[in-house]
C-alpha cells in the first residue's frame, strides 16, 4: 500500500526544475530558500548532529549542550524537539525539493533513534552512545545477550512529553520513504510494544512496563482550606504506571496508531486507536463534572502525580480529549466518539477563572479552582502565589478544541474530509507563497555565515532549525506545486 508520504515524495521528485518561475512571486527566492535549508542542514549534520541524532539547545561553539537538562557530546535527546522533531523537518525539506541531502540526514536520525531502541518497544528520554553510557540501558539490540545482567538495565518505555509516539512519526515516515530493513524493524518493533503496553480497557500508562509498588509509599502535602483550616494529605508517590492523559501522552498515543493505519492499512492499528477512544468515554466523570482528570489509578479513580499535580478535573485534559475524540470520529464515522462532548463542554462554561480562562486543577465535587503555593507547594483555592515553572490557569485550547468540534458537526464527516482534503487551486498556492514571502526573506537574512540560526543568547536551539525549516519547505513546496499546476 501506498502511503500518503510517498506519494507525496515521488511527486515533488518529478518536478526538480527550476523554482520560483510562478508568475508574481519573487524571482529566485525559492532557490535562494533551498539554498539556505542546504547550508543549515549541513552545519547541523556535520557540525551538531551526534551519531545522527540530536539535543535541544547548544552553545554557539558547541561545548555546552542541553536537552531538558545538561547533556554531553555523546548524548541526544527523543522528546522534542529532539531528534525525532528535526528528523522530521529533514523529511518535510525532502518532501518539498527531492533532494537527497534532507532524505540522509532524516535516515540519520532514523537509525539514531533505532539504535537507542529499548528492548520494551519505546524509548526513554536520552539515548547515550558512550560505552558507559550505552550499558545502563536495556537496548533492543541487547536482547539476546545470554549476560543476566543486561537485562537488569533500565529498560521503561516512556510515553510522556511525546517521547516514544514522536520516534515512532519519524520511523514511520522514513520507512515509507526508503524501505531500509533496519528502520523497518525499529518501527515494526516500536508500534508492537505500543500495542503491548496498552491496557485491555483501552488506556495507556504514562510508562512501560511499570507495576505498581508492592508496598505503597506516600508523601505529604498541606492543604488550606478558605477559612483558614489545615488538612495534611497523604497521595502516593509512584504514578508511572496510571492512565494518564497528563502531558497528552495518551493522545498522541491514539495518533500514532491512525498514522499507523493510515501508512500500512493493518486494521490492528485502528482497533487500538478506537480502544483508545473507548477509554475516553469510559474515563469521563459524571455530570456535572463530566470532564477528565489527568491520571487515573488503575480503579479507574482520579488520583495525583507530582506534588503540585493533585487529583481532580482538568479543563485542560477535557480539552484535548474533546479534540481526540472528534478525530476519531472523523476516522471512523462513529457517533458514540461524539456523545460526550456536549457534557464535558457545558461543564467547561461552569469553571472558567476569567474570560476563556481556565484553572488547570478544579475541586473533584465543589468545582472549585485548586492552586499551589510557590517554593512551599501548599494546595490552596487562591492564585496569587503560583509556581513559576508550571501552568497553573490559561486558555488551555479549549476554545479552539469546542471549534473544532463545532467546525465538523456543522459541516457533516463527508463535508468536512472533502474540504479538509481538497487540493488547493494555483490561485490559492501562488497567494499563499506571496502572503509567505517577507517572512521567509528575514528568516533566509538571519542564516549567519557558518549556516546557523542563532537564538538572541547566541546559542543554538533545535526548535528555531525546525521552525525555519519548515517555513522555508512550505514556501518552497507551494512555488513547485504552482509550477507543476501551470504546465
Amino acid at each position: 500500500m501506498m502511503g500518503k508520504t510517498t506519494k507525496s515524495v515521488l511527486w515533488a521528485i518529478g518536478f526538480m526544475s527550476a523554482c520560483g518561475s510562478a508568475a508574481a512571486l519573487e524571482d529566485g527566492l525559492c532557490e535562494k530558500a533551498t539554498e539556505a535549508m542546504k547550508r543549515a542542514t549541513t552545519y547541523f549534520t556535520t557540525r551538531v548532529s551526534t551519531r545522527g541524532g540530536y539535543l535541544w539547545e547548544y552553545s554557539e561553539d558547541l561545548k555546552t549542550r542541553a536537552g531538558e537538562n545538561k547533556a554531553n557530546e555523546w548524548q541526544i535527546w527523543v522528546q522534542p524537539p529532539g531528534t525525532p522533531s528535526v528528523g522530521l523537518a529533514y523529511v518535510k525539506a525532502y518532501e518539498a525539493t527531492g533532494d537527497k541531502q534532507f532524505l540522509d540526514a532524516a535516515v540519520a536520525a532514523a537509525k539514531a533513534l533505532a539504535w537507542g531502541q529499548l528492548e520494551s518497544g519505546g524509548w526513554a528520554y536520552k539515548i547515550d552512545f558512550s560505552k558507559k553510557g550505552s550499558r545502563k540501558y536495556f537496548y533492543r539490540r541487547d536482547k539476546d545477550s545470554q549476560d543476566p545482567n543486561v537485562r537488569k538495565r533500565y529498560n521503561v518505555t516512556t510515553f510522556d512529553d511525546n517521547n516514544t509516539q514522536a520516534a515512532l512519526r519519524l520511523l514511520m515516515a522514513v520507512d515509507q520513504i526508503v524501505k531500509d530493513p533496519e528502520v523497518r524493524e525499529a518501527t515494526q518493533y516500536g508500534l508492537a510494544g505500543m500495542l503491548k503496553a496498552q491496557a485491555e480497557n483501552g488506556g495507556w500508562p504514562q510508562r512501560y512496563p511499570v507495576k505498581p509498588p508492592e508496598k505503597p509509599r506516600t508523601f505529604e502535602v498541606k492543604k488550606i482550606y478558605p477559612d483558614g483550616r489545615e488538612e495534611i494529605l497523604h497521595p502516593p508517590r509512584k504514578y508511572g504506571y496510571y492512565y494518564t492523559f497528563n502531558d497528552n501522552a495518551m493522545n498522541d498515543c491514539i495518533d500514532v496508531m491512525m498514522e499507523a493505519h493510515k501508512r500500512y492499512g493493518e486494521q490492528k492499528y485502528l482497533d487500538s486507536a478506537k480502544r483508545g477512544g473507548d477509554f475516553i468515554i469510559a474515563s469521563q466523570l459524571a455530570p456535572p463534572q463530566a470532564g477528565w482528570a489527568q491520571q487515573y489509578d488503575l480503579n479507574m479513580q482520579p488520583e495525583w502525580a507530582r506534588k503540585f499535580e493533585p487529583k481532580s478535573v482538568c479543563p485542560a485534559v477535557t480539552a484535548r480529549n474533546i479534540r481526540t475524540l472528534v478525530k476519531l470520529y472523523i476516522e471512523t464515522g462513529e457517533e458514540r466518539y461524539l456523545k460526550p462532548i456536549p457534557a464535558a463542554m457545558a461543564w467547561l462554561e461552569t469553571c472558567m477563572v476569567g474570560k476563556d480562562v481556565w484553572p488547570r486543577f478544579v475541586e473533584l465535587g465543589t468545582n472549585k479552582a485548586l492552586y499551589m503555593t510557590k517554593d512551599t507547594y501548599h494546595l490552596v483555592y487562591t492564585d496569587d502565589n503560583l509556581p513559576t515553572h508550571y501552568s497553573f490557569k490559561s486558555g488551555y485550547g479549549v476554545r479552539s478544541a469546542e471549534a473544532f468540534y463545532k467546525r465538523v458537526l456543522d459541516a457533516g464527516r463527508d463535508k468536512y474530509i472533502e474540504k479538509r482534503d481538497r487540493q488547493p487551486t494555483l490561485e490559492e498556492m501562488k497567494a499563499r507563497a506571496e502572503r509567505m514571502e517577507g517572512g521567509v526573506k528575514k528568516t533566509i537574512g538571519k542564516l549567519d555565515g557558518q549556516g546557523r540560526w542563532l537564538g538572541k543568547d547566541r546559542n543554538i536551539y533545535t526548535n528555531i532549525f525546525i521552525r525555519n525549516m519548515n517555513q522555508l519547505s512550505t514556501y518552497v513546496r507551494l512555488v513547485r506545486e504552482g509550477e507543476r499546476a501551470n504546465k
